[in-house]
């Protein structure tokens, strides 16, 4: 993991435009690692084997590979499925992320099966677990992820309303007490306050995306608190 090394105590940025979003672009996810770099991130997360390709033109930053793609049967969409796995491992992304929450994969494939169906195909191959509740990310743990990520919190079901920062970052010091595996925040960290914190916690690294790489989002957030100072 020589090369994973790079990114501990660092910052990752998350270059990530889907097919909706104004700067959905290979070549502008590129030039955004790029600019990251520049900036001083250690790390990338992309999605798409395209995307993964041009941002290794880039720059020579370990990468979390990830594929976003939705199937009617399931409410897992990152790398929900062996198909979006080889097309990361094609792409050479270092490390590849996938979902790793309580629901059930595309045909009704549990966690535990695909994590065997991948270590089977691809058994050196780092996986980070992108987890939305302290016991998802415990039960990552035990299969065997090699990184436990935060990704999630907030963003299911089984964690609506809940953030990274309630309760004095509640979760991630639970996550922490309780995995062996090293764990990587991410998810709603929007402030250079909240991924300082994290990582005295005694993170691994920490992953921030839209607040640096979505300019519609990053706008979003002047003009409304313009507006609620005009009400």
């Amino acid at each position: 993991m020589g090369k994973i090394n790079q990114i501990k105590g660092k910052l990752i940025v998350s270059c990530q435009a889907l097919a909706h979003e104004p700067l959905h672009s290979s070549f502008i996810m590129g030039r955004m690692a790029r600019a990251a770099k520049e900036g001083g991130a250690a790390g990338i997360r992309a999605n798409t084997k395209a995307d993964i390709a041009e941002i290794k033109k880039n720059v020579s930053l370990p990468i979390i590979g990830i594929v976003k793609q939705d199937y009617p049967d399931s409410k897992v969409y990152i790398t929900p499925t062996i198909k979006e796995v080889d097309e990361v491992v094609e792409s050479g992304a270092d490390i590849i992320a996938l979902q790793a929450t309580d629901d059930l994969r595309p045909d009704g494939k549990t966690l535990e099966a695909f994590f065997n169906e991948i270590k089977a195909k691809y058994p050196e191959q780092i996986l980070m677990a992108d987890c939305s509740t302290i016991n998802e990310a415990i039960f990552a743990d035990q299969l065997g992820f090699d990184f436990i990520g935060t990704t999630l919190v907030g963003y299911t079901k089984q964690s609506q309303n809940l953030k990274i920062e309630d309760n004095n970052f509640y979760i991630i010091r639970q996550i922490l007490a309780s995995v062996k595996h090293p764990v990587i925040a991410e998810g709603n960290i929007n402030t250079p306050e909240k991924a300082k914190k994290v990582l005295e916690l005694g993170c691994y690294s920490v992953v921030v995306g839209s607040i640096i790489t979505r300019p519609q989002i990053i706008t979003r957030t002047f003009v409304d608190a313009i507006e609620e100072s005009n009400l």
